[in-house]
C-alpha cells in the first residue's frame, strides 16, 4: 500500500505537477528581477528598515540569515531576517520580498488573527506531519489483527496529519495578506514605481504559489490516508 498504490499516484500526481511549476516559476522570476536594480539603489535591508519605522516598528531589528530565499519574520522575538542577497542587494525583487516580511511583522502588530491561529497551530502541525503518517501506517498494519485498534490508531494519525494540514490552509490567506500589505506599503511610499513595481508583485505573485502548491498536496495527502483507511483500499 504504502511502497506502490496507483490510487496515491492518480491523487498526488496533479498536486506534484503544481509544485513543480510553482517552483519553476518563482525560481525564473526571482531569477530575472533579482538581476534589475531599483532606481533608488536601496537594498532589501534599508527598505525592510524604512517600512518598518513607517509602521511604527522601527524597535523590530533587521538581521541576515544564511541560506538563500530564507527570508521570514519571527513573531516570537519579534526579529525579521533577509538572507544574504535579499539584504544586501538593491534589485526589484529584494524590495518586495523585504516588503512582504514588512508586511508579517504589521500583522504581528495589528494582532491579525490567522496569524494568531497559524503560530499557535505550529506545535501541534510539527508533531502531525511527522507522526500522523506513522500513526496511520502502524494502525493500517494492525488492522489485520484487530480492526478496532487498528482503525483507532489509524484514526488518530489522520487527525494529527489533518492538523498539519489545517496549518496550510490557515497559512496560504496570511501570506497572500502579506503579500496585499507589501504592495500597498511599496505603492504608498514610492519604493518602486511602473516597471519595478510591477516587476516586484510578479515576485510576490510567484511566491504565493509555492504556498498553494504546498496547500493543495497536503490535501491530497490526507485525501489519499482517508481512503486507505476508511475507504476499503487496505490491501
Amino acid at each position: 500500500m504504502f511502497f506502490f498504490d496507483p490510487l496515491w499516484l492518480i491523487i498526488m500526481a496533479p498536486a506534484f505537477i503544481f509544485m513543480i511549476y510553482a517552483q519553476v516559476k518563482v525560481s525564473s522570476t526571482y531569477k530575472k528581477y533579482s538581476k534589475v536594480y531599483n532606481q533608488k539603489g536601496m537594498t532589501g535591508a534599508q527598505a525592510a528598515s524604512q517600512l518598518l519605522q513607517n509602521n511604527g516598528l522601527g524597535d523590530v531589528p533587521v538581521e541576515t540569515v544564511q541560506g538563500k530565499l530564507t527570508d521570514h519574520y519571527d513573531p516570537s522575538k519579534r526579529v525579521l531576517r533577509l538572507s544574504p542577497e535579499v539584504a544586501g542587494t538593491p534589485s526589484v525583487a529584494a524590495i518586495g520580498i523585504a516588503a512582504h516580511e514588512v508586511g508579517h511583522a504589521v500583522q504581528h502588530k495589528t494582532k491579525y488573527g490567522l496569524m494568531g491561529i497559524r503560530s499557535t497551530l505550529v506545535p501541534a502541525a510539527s508533531i502531525g506531519s511527522t507522526l500522523g503518517w506513522v500513526l496511520i501506517f502502524l494502525g493500517v498494519l494492525l488492522m489485520g489483527a484487530s480492526r478496532v485498534l487498528g482503525g483507532f490508531v489509524a484514526t488518530a494519525g489522520i487527525v494529527l496529519f489533518a492538523i498539519a494540514v489545517l496549518f496550510t490552509l490557515v497559512t496560504l490567506p496570511v501570506e497572500f495578506n502579506a503579500s496585499s500589505r507589501a504592495r500597498q506599503m511599496i505603492k504608498e511610499t514610492g519604493l518602486l514605481v511602473g516597471p519595478e513595481y510591477d516587476g516586484a508583485s510578479a515576485v510576490l505573485s510567484a511566491a504565493a504559489l509555492t504556498y498553494v502548491a504546498a496547500m493543495l498536496q497536503a490535501v491530497a495527502q490526507l485525501l489519499y490516508f482517508v481512503l486507505i483507511v476508511f475507504g476499503g483500499r487496505r490491501n
